[in-house]
């Protein structure tokens, strides 16, 4: 279905003036008339037959006048054929017998503002059903979608509760009318199907030995680290599927991240786990460093003289002290040295 923007439409104020003149003259004709038939005028008679006809279907012409506001569009159908679209703001004015086609007018997805109402009852799929509609009118303005929370499991099996937020518009009113059954609805199920397809190729946290580029080789991509390109892949995911609706995707985003209650205690002890065990890591690297400038400044000045095991000995006394949570408690020893 091919988008038809109508041109030279924008003449509803010209044809209102028109049509209340002609109106106004069916009114005068009548009285005229009646005066005329008082004095046996046939003339009259026709005069007022006409001016009751006209005044009675006079007003079908001002069933065509439309308005629009900036940034809105209107999808027009003639007896089923999609005739085209009105785009931009104005006054227009179009075939009387026209009708608007908006299949998603009584949607509204969550926290998308592209339709007002003041009640409204929010489904699973954050979709909600507007009870108070504002006509027929498409909005072109860049909406959000912001989809609930979704469990999903990572590519290592892992839960993870993720959601998104999705900007959008409209650039194809024919598509978005006619090419699905419902735009917005549409919109938001292939949120769902793009993001599962997404979040199963990254892990939670970077992982070894796991692709998530798709060219063989282990890379550092995960979901915590890697959010801005997990965002684009979405996106991109996403835009590939609403293309034949007429819908573009703006930008998406993580908007939250989380893994799954039930094992959100025991990664949280790994993570615990993980930082503690590198964090020893530094410090013993940091000992070891100061154990070996100690000996190699001792053996260079020759201020003592130690044999294998008093080094060994100082070695170990060095990388307690060092190593050790708490502060060490000195032995002095006032005697020899042996």
């Amino acid at each position: 279905m091919e988008e038809k923007v109508l041109q030279n439409k924008k003449n509803g104020m010209a044809v209102m003036l028109v049509n209340l003149l002609v109106l106004a003259l069916s009114v005068a004709g009548i009285i005229v008339g009646g005066i005329m038939m008082d004095g046996g005028s046939v003339f009259g008679m026709i005069l007022m037959i006409v001016s009751i006809v006209v005044l009675c279907v006079g007003w079908i012409p001002l069933i065509g006048l439309k308005v629009l506001k900036p940034q809105e569009a209107l999808v027009l159908t003639l007896f089923g054929d999609y005739i085209g679209t009105l785009k931009g703001e104005g006054f227009y004015w179009v075939n009387p017998f026209c009708t608007a086609v908006n299949p998603a007018s009584d949607t509204k997805l969550n926290q998308s503002g592209d339709v007002k109402t003041k009640a409204a009852q929010i489904s699973a799929d954050g979709v909600a059903v507007n009870l108070n509609t504002e006509g027929k009118r498409m909005s072109l303005k860049i909406m959000t979608l912001n989809n609930n929370r979704q469990k999903i499991n990572d590519c290592l099996g892992n839960p993870v509760e993720i959601g998104i937020a999705v900007t959008w518009r409209i650039i194809d009113t024919a598509k978005a009318a006619f090419n699905v059954d419902n735009y917005k609805e549409f919109l938001s199920l292939q949120c769902d199907s793009a993001l599962r397809n997404i979040v199963r190729i990254y892990p939670y946290d970077a992982a070894p030995n796991v692709d998530t580029t798709g060219d063989g080789i282990a890379d550092e991509g995960s979901l915590r680290g890697s959010s801005d390109v997990v965002a684009n892949r979405i996106k991109d995911e996403i835009q590939s599927r609403v293309d034949e609706a007429g819908l573009e995707i703006v930008e998406a985003r993580i908007t939250y991240l989380a893994y799954a209650p039930e094992i959100a205690a025991v990664m949280l002890q790994r993570q615990q786990a993980s930082a503690v065990v590198d964090a020893r890591k530094l410090i013993v690297d940091g000992a070891v460093g100061m154990v070996e400038m100690a000996l190699e400044r001792l053996s260079e000045k020759g201020t003592v003289e130690l044999d294998e095991e008093r080094k060994a000995a100082m070695v170990s006394n060095l990388l307690v002290v060092l190593c050790g949570n708490r502060d060490a408690q000195p032995i002095v020893n006032s005697g020899s040295l042996y």
